[in-house]
């Protein structure tokens, strides 16, 4: 698994190269000049992986030519219900911005978009809960890692 990121958070950042690292995610691809904090990553910061790129499009349409399934985590009119999406083991875990989700130029180049159920208030999880979640359920799909 590939994890693409569009933050804003150096916190949301950094929680997601924590659990990137311990769900042996190969490599992080990230957007934008956001400051890693390593007293939050701790040693994900330093074993895993990471590039930074002006823009993602290109990236993800090199990793799709590579064979990656790309999959968005963002709720949308066909999104589909991680409870009952399989992932293939070449994915491409693609996450939006905090506050504007995924661009509509990402969105286009996504092979399956995903979202997590909300039952309350807000209607959505935050970006490092929600990537957090959606790992350990591709984890959990391939426990032999």
């Amino acid at each position: 698994m590939v994890a693409c990121c569009q933050l804003r958070s150096n916190v949301n950042l950094s929680r997601i190269i924590r659990t990137a690292s311990c769900c042996a995610v190969s490599r992080v691809i990230v957007t934008g000049n956001m400051k890693i904090d390593p007293k939050i990553a701790r040693d994900g910061a330093e074993k895993l992986p990471i590039s930074r790129h002006r823009s993602l499009p290109p990236v993800l349409r090199d990793l799709k030519s590579e064979g990656y399934r790309l999959v968005g985590l963002e709720q949308t009119t066909n999104s589909q219900d991680i409870h009952h999406y399989s992932f293939v083991r070449n994915t491409v875990l693609v996450i939006g911005n905090e506050r504007h989700g995924t661009p509509d130029d990402v969105l286009r180049l996504l092979d399956d978009v995903i979202e997590i159920p909300v039952y309350g208030m807000p209607y959505s999880y935050n970006v490092g809960t929600a990537t957090s979640m959606a790992l350990y359920e591709f984890c959990r799909q391939f426990p032999e890692g």
